[in-house]
Formats: structure tokens, sequence, C-alpha cells
């Protein structure tokens, strides 16, 4: 019998700095560095804890095998990130993320799903929602 971790999947953002993007989703977010590969010419891959669960980043590379860009190569993005935070902490959060200069894209409302969220966008225009969701 296997024992399935707490976590099963684990998302990767490509990043054109990832070293300031640490910096700052560590400042906005309040995530954790958890291990940073660094190469040449700055961070190559990443690792940011938020909560129980890790969070991949890559650098974006010209010519990617996946076609994996930042969004400030594509001109925006195709997804968002829903992190869970406390429904206590929501609003001292969204004004901690968006003083480290978090583009607050939908600000701190009740949801049709019964929760209350804000989304933002980070500085290379990923897409965040926190949200007190707790997977029910």
């Amino acid at each position: 019998m296997v024992d399935t971790p707490l976590q099963t999947v684990y998302p990767n953002l490509t990043y054109a700095d990832p070293k300031a993007a640490i910096e700052f989703l560590v400042e906005a977010f309040g995530f954790e560095s958890h291990f940073v590969v660094e190469a040449g010419n700055g961070v190559e891959h990443a690792q940011v804890r938020a909560g129980a669960s890790l969070i991949f980043l890559s650098r974006d590379h010209e010519g990617d095998q996946y076609g994996m860009h930042s969004p400030l190569a594509l001109g925006g993005t195709s997804h968002a990130l829903c992190v869970w935070v406390p429904d206590s902490t929501l609003d001292d959060h969204q004004a901690r993320a968006e003083a480290a200069g978090a583009r607050i894209l939908n600000p701190v409302h009740d949801s049709p799903a019964g929760v209350r969220e804000y989304s933002c966008a980070d500085p290379e225009g990923q897409v965040w929602t926190f949200s007190s969701y707790a997977g029910e």
C-alpha cells in the first residue's frame, strides 16, 4: 500500500526574474523560500512554500520546449493559483500584498461559492487568488 503524500500537484510558474519573484512572494504573500538552484546568470529553479504546499518557480527561457513563459513574455496568462488564507486575515493579507506592489484585480469580496476572497497580479503578471475556501 502506498501512502498518498499531503501534496500531489506541484504548480510550476515561469518568471523572467525568479530571484525577484521569490523576494516579492515572501514579502507580499508571506510565502517562505524553500529551495533555490543558482545558475551562472541567476536563479534557474526555486521552490516557495505556501502553508503546507510547495510551488515551483522556473526561469523563462527562449525556445522553452514546453512553450512556458512568464506572463511578461506572453502578454497575459492562462491560469491563476488559488491559495487558502484564513478568513480572519484576508483583509490584512490583501493590504500587505498591495503595499508590496501587487496589483489588486478584485478586492476582498463574498464569492458566489460562499467564501471571501481577493485576486491580484504579481509584478510579472502571475494571477493569484487568496480565499478562505478550504477544499470542502
